[in-house]
């Protein structure tokens, strides 16, 4: 019989029984410790989740046009085929770009981070973002246009805040499964972190250049360093805290008329009056929010 294996308990006087059960009660004494102060894995990720499940209020647009210092959610929409071709071969679902919290991970913890896209689709701490300026020639309160820099920016007030990054790609700079080129979330602002609108429609691009972006459309988001395409992709998924979410990359996706595909298409979803798209995305209110993090209520 190997040595390193134990036939006895530490209860019987045999070996190193005091050493066993001293050792026995500094880990239950630690577990105890770590427990009382909130410190284990399971507590820090139902806080976690709790915290990031924070219902958020989108910003209303009276005349439909995005903003910069809006609050939205940026929303790609499934694919309309909802045949089933093969075992496990599902088509793709709804999704907004959300943030990924690795277990144990913390908002204010290392940088960068991870994003996703969320099947879930009520406005919430992880799921909305803010449309900054990112040159000196728009401001607060001026309308995004199509081709104009900006930035996408969590929705959390003050330090916290961080900018939707994205960089060429390297060999340990890709996602984890498509290997195509990365986005995260970054405390710092740069180049780097500028995106610009264009239209879905290739063939339309300079017709629209410069005119003003409506909420609750199509369009593509643009990398202004790299021109590859947000995208998300349908066969990769990532786990998290909330579940099965699909990778995100940027990276452009053309059809055979140079055409974006559907995985390059987002939505910048906000509150218009008397737009239909607005209760697609926002199937659930702050209330059932609410209720889903805690049925007592």
């Amino acid at each position: 019989m190997a040595a390193h294996v134990r036939t006895y308990n530490p209860s019987v006087r045999v070996g190193n029984w005091n050493e066993d059960i001293q050792l026995e009660e500094d880990t239950l004494k630690d577990f105890l410790e770590r427990r009382a102060n909130g410190q284990l894995l399971i507590q820090r990720s139902s806080g976690m989740m709790g915290k990031m499940s924070n219902p958020v209020q989108l910003s209303t647009s009276s005349d439909g046009c995005v903003r910069f210092g809006d609050t939205i959610m940026v929303v790609n929409k499934g694919n309309p085929d909802r045949t089933v071709y093969g075992v496990g071969q599902y088509p793709r679902d709804d999704s907004a770009l959300a943030i990924h919290m690795p277990d144990g991970a913390s908002i204010d913890g290392p940088v960068p981070l991870c994003v996703t896209g969320s099947k879930k689709l009520a406005p919430c701490f992880r799921t909305a973002f803010k449309i900054m300026p990112a040159d000196a020639y728009a401001k607060i309160g001026d309308k995004l246009r199509y081709g104009q820099p900006f930035s996408l920016v969590t929705a959390a007030d003050g330090a916290g805040s961080l900018f939707l990054f994205s960089d060429q790609v390297l060999f340990n700079r890709c996602t984890d499964k498509a290997r195509h080129q990365v986005v995260q979330l970054v405390p710092e602002c740069s180049f780097k972190t500028s995106f610009q609108i264009e239209h879905k429609n290739p063939l339309l691009r300079l017709e629209f250049e410069n005119e003003p972006v409506m909420a609750n459309e199509e369009c593509i988001i643009q990398h202004c360093k790299t021109h590859q395409n947000l995208c998300v992709e349908e066969k990769h998924c990532t786990p998290t805290l909330f579940g099965n979410e699909y990778e995100i990359s940027a990276h452009t996706n053309l059809d055979s008329h140079k055409a974006d595909l559907p995985v390059n298409r987002w939505m910048l979803v906000m509150a218009v009056a008397g737009d239909p798209n607005y209760p697609l995305a926002l199937s659930q209110t702050g209330d059932q929010v609410a209720a889903e993090i805690n049925p007592s209520v």
